[in-house]
């Protein structure tokens, strides 16, 4: 892959262009590294009567909870008025939707059990579970190598 950068003061941020026949594995790779570049901003969310600022690095779930947006860190519980669309869009590759209303952080994952019917439990490191339901279920068994 061939690649030129044109360095300009007319250029207040940077803009990327791919000229290609096709779109390839590699090109989807360059997308998802350039995409990546802005999701490690800080998430705003309610923690009793404060503003906390979360690395994506801090969030073990989130969950759609009584129409309620909730953020499980290591030990807190927070709220966003952020939609749970919103936030996976913002956190980037190492969460992973399993359920019509829950993300987790991947790295965080302590360990999965057979649930009932073919489902998949999945527990995290800071004692939040909830299960991946079928219509995730492919993506996440891929994701392990099942």
């Amino acid at each position: 892959m061939k690649v030129s950068i044109e360095v300009a003061a007319q250029y207040n941020e940077p803009y990327a262009v791919i000229y290609t026949s096709e779109v390839t594995d590699e090109i989807r790779h360059v997308i998802d590294v350039l995409n990546e570049y802005e999701k490690d901003a800080p998430i705003t969310a309610q923690l009793e009567d404060r503003i906390a600022i979360l690395q994506p690095k801090d969030i073990y779930m989130v969950r759609i909870e009584n129409g309620n947006t909730v953020i499980y860190g290591q030990s807190n519980k927070y709220y966003s008025r952020k939609k749970l669309y919103e936030l996976a869009g913002q956190l980037g590759r190492q969460f992973m939707q399993i359920s019509k209303s829950t993300l987790v952080n991947l790295a965080y994952l302590d360990n999965v059990e057979a649930g009932f019917s073919g489902s998949l439990l999945l527990k995290l490191k800071n004692g939040c579970k909830d299960y991946v339901s079928r219509k995730y279920l492919p993506a996440f068994k891929k994701y392990l190598g099942l």
